[in-house]
């Protein structure tokens, strides 16, 4: 393979950004049940992947690829209208890879390693100098450039994103045991007693997912890996392990990395993965100031964006007031004489007159009748609410209708409506 990219920095204008997008994300429920995970919606007006498609762009990585497996056609609709700007006169590629048994008839990907295996002649076209594999379903700002930087100056095999959890929440990641140097000596897949970080007792090291590799030694390592009957051809069961073991890994801390604006304090990183933990991803971005900063010029995250009116307000009278407070309301909606109170109303929502709504993740284009009262509820995009419908306020009755979460949150869609 000859090296077409950059030798020096900055490294990003030299790798390539494969984003591993075919995940179902089945705790999400009926969330998914039309959709992958990186395509549900998320902040108002993205969908998921484009946190991780907007790192490498905001970073400078002009040649990405996204592997898509399972019900990708949201996915790929959405990338396809959004993520068509790169241009291939200026040495930019956007490659959208299904799952296509291309390598066997036989196969569709059989994991992480193999959704990028399988793609292999298609990466070495590009012949990109380092490869930076990413997940496609967190939330997180990060500058990809840093992590490269350092990838190259450390000589390391594989550079790995590594997040800082307490050692009490760390058995559900995949934990690096470090040294002084945070070069990787072990790795653990959700162990029941996460090692330590040095000098911190309490706090366990996190993978989030991120590699970083050389592209010639990962595609050696790749074609190992498919050659092996008894892999499972992941990065995180196979890949990964295999290079602690017998390579050089070093663990490359997201606080380090994580991109953020005056107004974000800690660093940001949340795994959107079931019900609960999505509706208070989506409901923080109510606060006063949210721990996550959507309104961040330097950083943006980039979507595709429809093309609708502005949100309209109507109706002024003392039981019919079309108001909203500490929520984000998106183009195209119109709250006609109802209440909305801490919620995010994604494009295209109507809440008719007397409807009260609060604590409340609305998906496009739902339309919300009178006199409804909704609280913390996660509505799927598109259900039609029927007048005088309440929800959030008998917790046997809800469960019976929707999708309650233990923490109390009731998922809707059109069919649990239709069934009532």
């Amino acid at each position: 393979m000859v090296a077409k990219t950059p030798l020096g920095p900055p490294y990003a204008r030299g790798a390539m950004a494969y984003v591993l997008a075919g995940g179902r994300g089945s705790r999400l429920m009926e969330l998914t049940d039309r959709r992958a995970k990186p395509a549900v919606y998320f902040g108002g007006k993205t969908r998921i992947i484009d946190f991780a498609l907007s790192n490498a762009l905001n970073s400078g990585i002009r040649r990405i690829g996204v592997a898509t497996q399972y019900k990708a056609h949201s996915l790929i609709r959405h990338l396809q209208r959004g993520w068509n700007f790169f241009r291939t006169e200026r040495n930019e590629s956007f490659d959208i890879l299904p799952a296509s048994q291309r390598v066997s008839e036989e196969a569709w990907y059989l994991g992480t390693a193999d959704a990028v295996y399988q793609n292999l002649d298609i990466i070495e076209d590009y012949a990109p100098r380092h490869m930076v594999i990413l997940a496609g379903d967190h939330i997180y700002k990060m500058d990809y450039e840093l992590m490269l930087a350092q990838h190259v100056e450390s000589g390391a095999d594989v550079t790995i994103g590594c997040l800082e959890v307490p050692r009490a929440e760390a058995s559900g990641f995949g934990v690096m045991h470090v040294d002084a140097a945070n070069r990787v000596v072990d790795f653990l897949e959700k162990p029941k007693d996460p090692p330590p970080m040095p000098g911190k007792p309490d706090v366990a090291l996190a993978s989030m997912g991120i590699y970083v590799f050389d592209t010639a030694f990962l595609f050696d390592l790749l074609r190992k890996d498919a050659a092996d009957p008894n892999s499972s051809h992941d990065f995180g069961k196979d890949i990964i392990p295999e290079i602690v073991k017998n390579g050089k890994a070093v663990a490359h801390h997201f606080s380090t990395s994580c991109v953020r604006s005056s107004k974000e304090g800690e660093p940001y990183w949340r795994d959107v993965g079931t019900v609960d933990a999505y509706f208070e991803a989506n409901i923080d971005l109510t606060d006063f100031i949210p721990a996550l900063d959507l309104y961040d010029h330097e950083w943006p995250i980039w979507t595709f964006a429809e093309i609708t009116p502005p949100a309209k307000f109507i109706h002024d009278t003392e039981e019919r007031r079309g108001r909203a407070v500490s929520s984000l309301v998106s183009g195209g909606c119109i709250v006609s004489g109802a209440g909305v109170k801490e919620s995010l109303l994604f494009t295209g929502v109507r809440a008719n007159s007397f409807a009260e709504v609060e604590r409340a993740v609305v998906l496009p284009y739902v339309d919300i009748g009178r006199h409804a009262r909704l609280k913390n509820v996660v509505i799927d995009r598109g259900v039609k609410i029927p007048e005088k419908l309440v929800v959030g306020e008998d917790p046997k009755l809800d469960a019976q209708r929707f999708r309650r979460t233990k923490k109390g949150v009731c998922l809707i869609t059109q069919s649990m409506i239709d069934r009532l």
